[in-house]
């Protein structure tokens, strides 16, 4: 199998939307190859794109970047090495559809008692995917309801119903990553990454995730292949259980025993009920909370579980036209059907030594109300597959740290993110409408009256304000020193007429859960993962976590 990379596609004006896709583009590409090494369409014994990226610096000949992975017929792969020809070479072995190796020996010794995972975001998910893999019919708590119902009542809060705090943007079936744009993107390198992708291919999601350099679902597929992966997780055994939320555990000897579930009955907005609680007898618990499951924290801190503040961020969300953002990354090639809505990505250092930069930009998006407690107001953002939408919009954050929180302790960062949606919160009206405010006016120090509503995305709906009165002093200066730089980058990003909408405040978990080298907490048994423990930031990274403490519970019950 060879792996050959750099290959330049030039962007003509006149293509459509059929000269881009995937046979065609493999057509190409053969084509491409068959030149440049004097083969022959026969000669192919398969042809798959590795990657595809957008090279846009020169905006009047963009191009497609390609890397493709193919193996020939003969021992035609090897004379090809033999020319130690540039940009080809021998490709890697992807890593085994199993996910991970003696899954056939915990199969075998498989525990008398469950394994549990709490929480079913991209974490808990895989983790109980590799675990149902390996025959041993994971219990999944899930404090927030099953999909459908968990949809229902978001909806009906963005439409100006009552804040649901056990179903919303946070907690329910996929986590907070269902009301996203679905990124796969990520700085880690880790072979479960492929197989993440290709789990999440094979459930329905779009086939370019496998090759693109910035993949992505979009939060409309992305829902259809939770779906999916939650009747093969049942389909081998795992069971679900939604309106479950963990609320307290038994240790004996430094080591897990059980669980306290605290259970609501569902009524047709989800999560709503009389609780009752139930003990669950369980030696081996993966954490998958998500980070805002700011309970749980407080209980797992009273119970002993060591812990310790973390660095996040806080800001706000930032939308321009969408129209304008395409033109300044594609120049005339803006629409063009191989490149879809642009995107940009940017960061400054300041002599404070704060950083700003934007995070999950969701070209074609929405600003969508991710709020969990009563009384706060959490922006976030969203975008359907497509990226169809006027509007781009980016968090436009900045550093914090456990000095900058208001009180020492592993929860010192909660109280420091909720101050600060409070804040929001009333500067919004306390209806759950967000803060807004007119770069020019935020530059100027002063309020903005009223904000268009063609501006802005976020539902149910922005007041104008002056979003310093809901950042902390030194976040409102640091944007108001970043914008500019941004400016400069961008041309266009710090317009009067942008607007931004706070508060942003759940970039990652404000706290990390201490584990060992095989994952696992202070207290034996109870492995911490992904975003609510501290060690992932984003879907992919959340998933590769989630397989990791599976593997390392697994070996534990190996052992």
């Amino acid at each position: 199998m060879l792996l050959w990379s750099n290959i330049k596609r030039v962007l003509q004006t006149t293509d459509t939307a059929s000269d881009y896709e995937p046979e065609a583009c493999l057509r190409f590409l053969r084509d491409k190859a068959c030149r440049a090494f004097r083969l022959q369409p026969e000669n192919f014994l398969s042809l798959a794109i590795e990657k595809q990226s957008v090279d846009a610096r020169e905006k009047d000949r963009v191009k497609l970047v390609y890397s493709l992975r193919f193996s020939l017929t003969g021992n035609l792969e090897e004379v090809l090495l033999r020319k130690k020809l540039p940009d080809l070479k021998r490709a890697e072995e992807e890593p085994s559809p199993a996910g991970m190796e003696g899954q056939k020996a915990a199969m075998a010794a498989k525990s008398a008692e469950r394994p549990v995972i709490v929480g079913s975001g991209p974490a808990g998910l895989f983790a109980a995917l590799m675990l149902a893999e390996a025959g041993q019919q994971p219990i999944i708590l899930e404090r927030g309801p099953a999909l459908a119902a968990r949809v229902k009542a978001v909806e009906a809060f963005w439409g100006g119903g009552p804040l649901n705090p056990q179903a919303n943007v946070q907690f329910g079936e996929g986590g907070a990553g269902t009301f996203s744009d679905g990124k796969l993107t990520t700085g880690i390198k880790d072979g479960r990454c492929r197989l993440v992708l290709r789990v999440l291919a094979e459930a329905g999601a779009p086939a370019e995730i496998l090759y693109q350099a910035k993949p992505h679902i979009g939060t409309d597929k992305l829902r259809q292949v939770l779906l999916r992966l939650r009747q093969r997780i049942e389909s081998m055994g795992g069971e679900y259980r939604f309106n479950h939320r963990l609320a307290g555990i038994t240790i004996e000897s430094g080591r897990l025993r059980g669980l306290q579930v605290e259970e609501r009955k569902p009524a047709e907005t989800g999560g709503a009920g009389v609780p009752t609680i139930t003990d669950l007898p369980a030696s081996n618990v993966i954490l998958a909370l998500g980070h805002s499951a700011r309970d749980t924290f407080a209980m797992l801190q009273a119970a002993g579980v060591a812990m310790e503040p973390k660095a996040f961020s806080i800001g706000v969300r930032i939308e321009h036209p969408q129209e304008w953002l395409d033109r300044c990354q594609y120049g005339s090639f803006a629409g063009h059907p191989a490149l879809g809505a642009a995107d940009y990505k940017l960061s400054c250092h300041l002599p404070t030594g704060r950083s700003v930069y934007s995070f999950c930009m969701c070209p074609g998006g929405l600003v969508v109300a991710a709020a969990s407690e009563e009384g706060g107001v959490v922006t976030n953002g969203m975008s359907y597959h497509r990226r169809g939408g006027d509007r781009a919009n980016s968090g436009l954050l900045v550093s914090v740290g456990p000095a900058d929180f208001p009180e020492a302790g592993p929860l010192g960062g909660i109280a420091f993110q909720r101050q600060f949606e409070q804040l929001a919160f009333r500067a919004g009206g306390g209806d759950y409408a967000a803060p807004a405010q007119y770069v020019a006016d935020f530059l100027a120090g002063r309020p903005s009256r009223e904000i268009k509503a063609a501006a802005v995305t976020y539902r149910p709906g922005v007041r104008g304000a002056d979003l310093s009165l809901c950042l902390p002093d030194f976040a409102a200066e640091a944007l108001r020193q970043a914008l500019p730089i941004f400016d400069r980058q961008l041309p266009g990003f710090a317009a009067a007429e942008s607007v931004i909408t706070g508060v942003e405040s759940r970039s990652s978990s404000p706290l990390r859960i201490l584990r060992d080298a095989g994952c696992q907490s202070s207290i034996e048994g109870l492995f911490p993962c992904g975003e609510g423990g501290g060690y992932a930031g984003g879907i992919m990274s959340a998933a590769v976590d989630g397989i990791r403490c599976a593997e390392m519970l697994l070996q534990k019950i190996l052992h």
